[in-house]
């Protein structure tokens, strides 16, 4: 009844993920004292975790997406690799890790299509669009300038400062320095790209199951989150 009574308080006070966690907090502890025979039994054996809550994706709109690709003018190395990293993140739809992890070897130009090693190393392929191909090419022809090198083989795509290969942070980076270039009031990460692209495809028809696999989404209810966007998306219109 006390413990009844305390999960009680604690749906009034904390969202469900808060109360999910001292749950399982107060539940370890109960079996700690289950195993030393301090107690007799786990008075929390028989609770259940509540059922946690999964935000929707937060994605940007077309027109915001052209005024973010729009606000990379520059004509520096760094700046041209920077509208690259934008354009091929809203064109694929990859993670920031994947992107990262793109080596010259993996992007097939003539067929406009890149290797992408996702979560467990399992491979899949996605196509690329022509405006981030085209972005790739503009950087590509910068390495030789801008760090001293080819853009080929097993070399990474998208180096730092340094000549190194980029970092996940360093991505995110770039992702907030034009987002706040472009006015657009929104904080997210490069995985804002990612559902960004997703929604996109799906507001244009585009079958889920397709989508699926573009994404490397094992499950499918993973990607089934885009569709309670996409409804909403629609009501609105």
């Amino acid at each position: 009844q006390v413990m009844r009574a305390y999960l009680g308080t604690l749906a009034k006070r904390c969202r469900k993920s808060s109360m999910g966690r001292k749950l399982a907090a107060l539940k370890g502890f109960f079996r700690y004292l289950e195993k030393e025979e301090v107690i007799v039994r786990n008075p929390l054996s028989t609770f259940a975790s509540p059922k946690q809550e999964r935000p929707l994706p937060v994605f940007l709109s077309v027109d915001d997406v052209f005024r973010l690709l729009g606000s990379v003018q520059g004509v520096r190395p760094l700046e041209i690799r920077d509208r690259a990293v934008l354009e091929v993140f809203y064109s694929t739809g990859v993670r920031a890790s994947e992107l990262v992890g793109l080596n010259w070897s993996d992007i097939d130009f003539p067929l406009g299509i890149i290797k992408v090693t996702g979560k467990g190393s399992k491979e899949r392929i996605v196509p690329i669009g022509e405006m981030a191909l085209q972005a790739l090419r503009d950087y590509a022809a910068e390495h030789k300038r801008g760090w001293g090198r080819s853009a080929q083989g097993e070399k990474p795509v998208f180096l730092n400062s340094r000549g190194n290969r980029i970092t996940t942070r360093s991505v995110a980076r770039i992702v907030d320095k034009y987002l706040r270039a472009a006015g657009i009031p929104v904080r997210m990460g490069p995985h804002g790209l990612r559902h960004t692209f997703a929604t996109h495809l799906l507001n244009s028809g585009a079958d889920l199951r397709v989508i699926q696999e573009l994404l490397g989404h094992a499950s499918l209810s993973t990607t089934q989150r885009y569709t309670h966007v996409s409804m909403e998306h629609l009501l609105r219109v």
